[in-house]
Parts: C-alpha cells; sequence; structure tokens
C-alpha cells in the first residue's frame, strides 16, 4: 500500500537529524508528514522558526480542529499532544502526560497508525524515555510500516531499545541509511 502520512518521533539527540530529514523532503510532496518532538515546555518561540530554515516543507504548528493538508509538516506544539482524527483533523489535547512527556510520541504515533492503518509510515529517533514504544506498537497493529533508528548509532538509545524489545520495526537504520531511506520517498 502507497504511504498516506508520515509521523517522526525523537526527543533527546534526535535534533540534528530531525533538520536533516526535513531537508529530503521533496517540495511536492503529496502526503502529510507529523513530526512530535520532546522539547521544553517553556520553548514557546524559535524552534519552529529553526525547523522552517532547514525543511523543504512549510513547518507549523497547528491549530486545534485545523483540517489537515498535503505537503505539511504539522509539529506537536509544546506542552499539547497533538492527535489526527478520523475527519482528517488535527486535535490538540492538555491531558496528562504520558511517560513524562507532553507531546507524546505514543499518543500521536498511535492516534495516527487507527487513521492511515497501512499507509503509515512511522519513524522513531534517538531519546531518553519509552515514550514511542507503544506507538510503534499501534502502527505496526494497524499494519503500517516502522523505522527505527539503530540504537548504536543514537545519541541517547533508550526511546529506541524499547521500541525494538516490544515490536519488531520493519527496519533498523543508522542516520546515513535513514537520510537514504527519506531521500527516495
Amino acid at each position: 500500500m502507497p504511504t498516506k502520512a508520515i509521523v517522526i518521533g525523537g526527543s533527546a539527540g534526535s535534533f540534528q537529524i530531525v533538520i536533516r530529514i526535513l531537508e529530503l523532503f521533496r517540495p511536492n510532496l503529496p502526503i502529510p508528514v507529523f513530526l512530535c518532538l520532546h522539547r521544553l515546555k517553556q520553548v514557546r518561540k524559535g524552534f519552529e522558526e529553526t525547523l522552517n530554515y532547514n525543511a523543504s516543507l512549510p513547518v507549523r504548528e497547528p491549530f486545534d480542529k485545523e483540517n489537515i493538508r498535503p505537503g505539511k509538516i504539522y509539529l506537536a506544539p509544546s506542552n499539547y499532544h497533538l492527535l489526527i482524527e478520523r475527519d482528517l483533523s488535527i486535535a490538540l489535547s492538555t491531558e496528562h502526560p504520558v511517560l513524562h512527556s507532553r507531546p507524546s510520541i505514543d499518543v500521536c504515533f498511535s492516534s495516527a497508525a487507527d487513521v492511515y492503518g497501512e499507509g503509515l509510515l512511522a519513524i522513531l529517533l534517538s531519546g531518553a524515555n519509552q515514550d514511542g514504544t507503544q506507538g510503534v506498537a499501534a502502527v505496526k497493529k494497524n499494519g503500517g510500516a516502522v523505522v527505527v533508528q539503530d540504537p548504536d548509532d543514537c545519541e541517547i538509545s533508550t526511546m529506541c531499545e524499547s521500541a525494538i524489545k516490544l515490536t519488531k520495526p520493519d527496519q533498523i537504520l543508522t542516520v546515513s541509511n535513514i537520510i537514504e531511506f527519506v531521500s527516495l520517498l
């Protein structure tokens, strides 16, 4: 099945690879990209702008109930969970943090898996907690494809190791291999 959406999650040690990935998306990418990165909740300005500076597609923090459009990168806002709704809109939530994280990769990946099923590609990157593990499992359960950064290649491997222990990803790749993989999308 063709890819209908991409979700990318990461935490400590993932920012530089995210910048490299965002540079590679072709400008006419016909699908949406959802980006869920752990960051300090008090950091409200500068993050989106930095990602936009390097990205080949527009990066934006969406509004609650905003309709999803292809060719856009939706960045989970600081201190909000980002969920994908069945009507192809975005819901933002301030429900309790998951594994001390809001936005939660688990919440974002799981909601995307429910909506896009086999058409979802999930990429999990470096991080210091286990957020993302249940989200990766949800993507696999719903037939989507999962790429996890090789723990030996991570700045902090906890997140990727946890996901690999629970669920067999489709691919475990180094940063350079993830870059190559994304360049072919």
